[in-house]
């Protein structure tokens, strides 16, 4: 499983950074239909029914569900995806998170009562260590 990004993932390019006092929210009772790109963060406590691409953080209230795939910055589950989740630094799942899908992340942090069903990969982060390259057995 390998970390792709908005343009792999779903043909777009960030335009900016996503700024973290800019929000998207999807209200409890709605239903979207189709994929979701966005710059800024989201929150959603409705449910979208196709994938998710963010440039920021992707907040997921006890109401809210994705039956898609996820990748983004950040994110945080209090509620369910059914999906692969591919997240570029830190996932949360709060105690009331139901994931059913994969997940590839940076850092991950399970609050005791969270739903996970799949295989989980933490990548590593990048790092500018340099390692000797003389070592011996013996």
């Amino acid at each position: 499983m390998a970390i792709l990004g908005r343009k792999e993932v779903f043909g777009s390019t960030p335009i900016a950074e996503a700024s973290s006092d800019k929000w998207n929210r999807i209200l409890a009772g709605t239903e979207i239909k189709g994929d979701l790109i966005s710059d800024s963060n989201i929150i959603i406590e409705g449910e979208i029914n196709g994938n998710v691409s963010c440039a920021g953080k992707v907040h997921i209230g006890n109401s809210g569900k994705i039956n898609g795939n996820l990748v983004c910055l950040n994110a945080e589950f209090e509620g369910a995806q059914d999906g692969e989740l591919t997240i570029q630094n830190l996932l949360i799942l709060r105690s009331t998170a139901r994931i059913k899908g994969n997940i590839e992340t940076l850092k991950l942090s399970i609050e005791e009562g969270a739903f996970f069903e799949g295989a989980c990969v933490m990548k590593s982060p990048v790092s500018t260590t340099n390692y000797s390259q003389s070592v011996s057995f013996e």
